[in-house]
């Protein structure tokens, strides 16, 4: 599959083999992108500027529902094909694709709501007999880079609220998985005039890196690594960055919990496309009193997973993006064991397969839950009562989201006060998200927020006018 810039197909001098994690076939070659490349994506966004930024807020919000339609018409060809590069199930798949779908049609809607306000000077020294107000203006160019495990959807998240406001996109996706992003992005382009879509295939040393640093792009919404992230933001220098860096969300089960409800959560949570989600659960801490009851039932529920080809509908656990990731899983896995851990069920890979695992009598200093571990893993934390729990929760440089189960609203309030995390549900695992809620993290999950009316304010710049009407 070509690269877009400018309207154009591209080659690259180099390709690399895209293939199925699940049986290793190669699904298709993609361009490896350098430098030059990369400068020509950049300047054919910047030339695209104006062609977007004439079009009236009612067109630009036409033409995204237009997307709207065609990817819906195409709902079940781009779920196979995201479900053969990333290995995730196709009932997944099919869930992240009718999310795409929602999330653009947020920004379609959205594109007609960017609203400034009116700012009262005269209540300011001297500002008697001034009338201002302000505007919502475009960055100019908006550099997306992706992640593997929801390749569609958060792409979208990124690239939809750009256009919305007007921004032309540059969309640099995950080598492991790129095709479905650069098929969307084919469809969006039909759309626009050439260059306000781009993409650009290649090394996020090589070609991230040109984005980041180049004084010709405006912003850079990145999701991936908290050690890229870092970089990033050293890099950037004054243009605006969003970070979404992951997540290590714990999930407190309470005595008082329901606790059926709370296993439902961890299946949900834990196990979702394979445990790659970086608002998954990761750390389940559970109160004494309850443990040994909550892990028998969650090990019920979760040799209940099957495990399988993705393309199956039966099956609900698929494999890891690559055995080499797969490999670290497991890895950490024993790395616990050797310390203490017990797997209750699970802990064989084969390929870039691994069984669904959960694993008690985990501490908070073992690898395996002081770095994030993506993967179907299940790690069990016992403390003894609500204090400890939310000491827990907090031992950690992340803080995406996280989840509290409890029936005592005062205890669910105070967790909800304390645990230092960008969102904190009540009687609901990390893993959830509304494409319109406000998604972003503290401490080093990462800076700025997505959700399409927050990330349009993340993507515009406020410019005040005044009138001296004295």
């Amino acid at each position: 599959m070509d690269m877009l810039i400018g309207g154009k197909h591209i080659l690259g001098e180099d390709v690399e083999e895209v293939k199925n994690p699940y049986n290793g076939e190669v699904i298709d070659t993609i361009p490896i992108a350098h430098l030059q490349t990369a400068d020509l994506a950049i300047g054919q966004a910047n030339k695209a500027k104006k062609s977007i930024q004439e079009m009236s807020a009612f067109k630009v919000s036409n033409k995204l529902f237009d997307v709207v339609d065609k990817l819906k018409q195409k709902r079940w060809e781009f779920a196979e094909l995201l479900t053969m590069e990333v290995g995730k199930p196709i009932n997944e798949s099919l869930v992240e694709l009718d999310r795409s779908i929602e999330t653009l049609k947020l920004a379609a809607e959205e594109a007609k709501r960017i609203y400034g306000e009116s700012v009262p000077l005269d209540a300011g020294l001297n500002g008697k007999g001034f009338f201002a107000f302000t505007q919502k203006v475009p960055l100019g160019v908006v550099a997306a880079i992706t992640p593997f495990n929801y390749p569609l959807n958060l792409t979208i998240h990124k690239i939809a609220p750009a256009i919305a406001c007007k921004n032309t996109v540059i969309i640099k996706p995950p080598t492991e998985a790129p095709l479905t992003v650069m098929k969307f992005a084919e469809l969006l382009a039909e759309e626009f005039p050439d260059g306000v879509v781009n993409t650009i295939t290649g090394y996020g040393s090589e070609v991230g890196d040109y984005l980041v640093t180049s004084p010709d792009v405006n912003k850079i919404s990145f999701t991936g690594s908290v050690t890229t992230g870092l970089m990033i933001s050293q890099k950037a220098g004054m243009k605006k960055v969003t970070l979404e860096l992951g997540g290590n969300d714990p999930m407190i089960v309470l005595n008082d919990a329901d606790i059926d409800k709370a296993i439902k959560g961890v299946i949900n949570g834990a196990f979702l496309n394979a445990g790659q989600v970086c608002m998954g659960v990761k750390r389940i801490i559970v109160e004494d009193e309850i443990a040994d009851e909550f892990c028998e039932k969650l090990v019920v529920e979760t040799e209940k997973l099957v495990m399988g080809n993705p393309l199956d509908e039966k099956t609900t656990l698929g494999t890891l993006i690559s055995e080499k990731a797969a490999i670290q899983v497991e890895q950490s896995v024993n790395n616990a064991v050797h310390l203490g851990a017990e797997i209750l069920t699970g802990g064989k890979r084969n390929g870039a397969f691994y069984e669904a695992t959960v694993i008690d009598d985990v501490t908070q200093n073992m690898d395996l839950v002081v770095r994030e571990t993506f993967g179907p893993v299940a790690p069990i934390i016992r403390v003894t009562d609500l204090d400890e729990a939310i000491e827990v929760a907090n031992a950690t440089e992340y803080g995406l989201q996280a989840g509290v189960f409890t029936n005592d609203y005062s205890n669910a309030m105070r967790c909800a006060q304390e645990i230092e995390a960008g969102t904190v549900f009540v009687n609901k695992q990390s893993t959830f998200r509304t494409d319109n809620m406000p998604f972003g993290g503290f401490k080093n999950s990462g800076v700025g927020k997505e959700g399409i009316k927050y990330a349009v304010d993340e993507m515009t710049k406020t410019k005040l006018i005044g009138l001296n009407l004295r």
